[in-house]
């Protein structure tokens, strides 16, 4: 199978305990790999002295999610890697589909299973769904899952198809394409930096594919909750480096100021809601922001230097808050692409 899943830890002996097994059960073939982001728990000497199947590398400091898996990755020499989270529950059969899909298809650098919800397996969850999407403005929503209205799984995404990014929770990759695009862009630190990823895929000529026999339950939440207002700082902040990094000038020059507008209105519903701690680090994302505008410019120009294009598909027309809080678009088969 020629495949390494590579587990990113940090402090996270209990999820390691409870999720490692069936990572082992369900993945005959494959290299399990647990690289340890300089845990200050027992995590390492628990994986040495309870999955002796499994391997560890150790990472010398915290380098964040990003920082951390290209690390890891630049050690191991597989074809395929898939980075699963340590809070992620698979299934009998959940490589094998992705596998032949990336055996099969060259175009295809980079997919993803159909992500459930641990808490309750016949919803999807947040983070990836049935594979993910980018509006007009650049915000990410997905199949199965817009804002935080989830759906319920009765089989309408048990199909195989391509989708704008898939999720970093239980991303499938060629080896190759990882490396070729420079991994993950060590800036964004967490959160949005698979879809950052994946735009520059596209960029290359490359697709991404949603595989729905493939199944797994996400924890969610198992690194930073989901009202964390640290969270809530990485999503505003990457969100801006994203398209900054990303879009065509045309389009930039005024769907930035259309992105920052819409971004304090969401601060204001933070600070009226009561959510303080939101709110403030709404206005610290901008301003970190701005602060390294700098930087990223020369991101942008060094990514526009090498990917030239900026024709990618399939980005999402429309405007999504407008359809989902205006006209009443609550899922994905409401909106037309």
């Amino acid at each position: 199978m020629n495949t390494a899943i590579v587990i990113l830890n940090y402090n996270g002996r209990h999820w390691l305990e409870q999720f490692l097994p069936s990572v082992i059960q369900h993945s005959t073939g494959a290299r399990i790999i647990v690289a340890d982001n300089c845990s200050t728990d027992d995590s390492v000497q628990f994986v040495n002295n309870h999955f002796r199947e499994v391997e560890v590398l150790l990472i010398p400091s915290n380098l964040g999610f990003c920082g951390g898996y290209n690390f890891a990755l630049k050690q191991v020499k597989e074809d395929y890697y898939v980075l699963l989270n340590s809070d992620v529950e698979v299934t009998a059969g959940w490589l094998e589909p992705i596998i032949h899909l990336l055996n099969t298809d060259a175009s295809v650098a980079a997919a993803q299973p159909k992500i459930l919800s641990y808490a309750d397996k016949t919803v999807f969850e947040y983070a990836g769904a049935a594979g993910g999407f980018i509006d007009t403005l650049g915000y990410p929503f997905c199949r199965g899952r817009i804002f935080t209205d989830f759906e319920k799984d009765e089989g309408q995404y048990n199909d195989t198809v391509p989708v704008f990014w898939a999720t970093g929770a239980c991303l499938f990759i060629r080896a190759s394409r990882y490396h070729e695009m420079g991994g993950l862009d060590e800036d964004f630190f967490a959160h949005m930096e698979e879809i950052d990823l994946c735009w520059r895929l596209h960029r290359a000529g490359y697709r991404i594919y949603y595989e729905g026999r493939s199944t797994v339950y996400h924890v969610g939440g198992g690194t930073l909750a989901a009202s964390n207002p640290r969270k809530t700082y990485f999503n505003f902040r990457n969100g801006l480096s994203l398209i900054y990094k990303n879009m065509e000038t045309s389009e930039l020059l005024w769907k930035l100021p259309v992105r920052l507008v819409l971004d304090h209105i969401a601060a204001l519903r933070f600070l009226v809601s009561g959510s303080v701690a939101d709110f403030k680090a709404v206005w610290k994302a901008h301003w970190h922001f701005l602060k390294r505008i700098g930087r990223e410019q020369s991101k942008r120009k060094t990514v526009a230097n090498s990917l030239r294009s900026y024709q990618v598909n399939p980005i999402y027309k429309g405007v999504l808050i407008v359809d989902f809080f205006l006209r009443g678009k609550k899922t994905f088969r409401d909106l037309k692409f």
